[in-house]
């Protein structure tokens, strides 16, 4: 399709040659646009959709003659109230009137308790302590590799029973025969049990409570006695160094939880 310049005779095969050739031969750019509201061809660098400020101006901006106008309102029935009203189809499907959006509670918060809950997962499981059979509820994640326990007396019961001798992870092997505190010790300990009448010094439990005899404990550590020179391991084993501690109590003072003060003066 040929393309012809107004102003002389010559043909192009492009409009833009045409326009290349109008400005720069005849010094005036041809019109690229036509108005949106007066028709009128107009030249403009930018894609405008008015010739000028005054059509722009002109153009209403409501009801049908409106540039965005899409028809006229729908009509739907209100789901609270049942009442009709009107609303325009660019906008969401409406649901609610007017008078409902502003005093009714239309916005229902979601439940998202127990099995409504996107991560429920059953709730808690029934289960037994470990220990003493005692029947508890925990939720799946919180249940461990060894299960679960009613509290702690009945956790540190299964790990004293099941965390001792070769069983532990700190197990090096054992002693050769001979206990590892030497001779004398199997004496002192029955003697400081004896003293105390088999009963935490700490704490109270009895030997009967704990189902077996307490733990006899070394008020100054016998680590202290064998890293002095002039001294051996049974040094360590003198009745006032000893007390009779049940297995909870026994770990605090391991743990520094429990004064060699108030140690002492337990085992007085």
């Amino acid at each position: 399709m040929a393309h012809h310049c107004p102003t002389c005779t010559r043909s192009f095969g492009s409009r833009r040659g045409l326009a290349v050739h109008h400005a720069s031969a005849h010094d005036e750019k041809l019109p690229n646009n036509v108005c949106q509201w007066c028709d009128s061809d107009f030249y403009s660098p930018h894609q405008k959709r008015y010739c000028s400020d005054e059509c722009r101006r002109s153009v209403p901006r409501s009801g049908k003659h409106a540039p965005n106008y899409q028809g006229v309102k729908e009509t739907a029935t209100c789901e609270i109230c049942a009442s009709e009203f009107d609303y325009y189809p660019s906008e969401k499907k409406g649901l609610y009137c007017s008078t409902c959006v502003e005093t009714e509670n239309w916005r229902n918060t979601p439940d998202l308790s127990g099995e409504h809950n996107g991560k429920w997962n059953g709730g808690k499981l029934k289960l037994e302590c470990e220990t003493c059979g005692v029947p508890v509820h925990r939720y799946p994640s919180n249940v461990g590799e060894h299960g679960v326990f009613c509290g702690t007396e009945c956790r540190s019961a299964w790990l004293s029973e099941h965390y001792t001798g070769e069983n532990h992870p700190h197990w090096r092997g054992g002693s050769s025969g001979t206990s590892a505190y030497g001779p004398g010790w199997a004496k002192m300990r029955r003697r400081a049990l004896e003293r105390d009448a088999y009963t935490c010094q700490h704490c109270g439990t009895t030997k009967e409570e704990l189902g077996r005899n307490p733990d006899v404990h070394h008020i100054i550590p016998v680590r202290a006695f064998v890293e002095m020179p002039v001294m051996m391991v049974e040094d360590a084993h003198y009745l006032e160094n000893l007390v009779s501690l049940c297995i909870p109590c026994h770990r605090k003072a391991e743990f520094g939880k429990i004064s060699q003060e108030e140690l002492e003066t337990a085992c007085v």
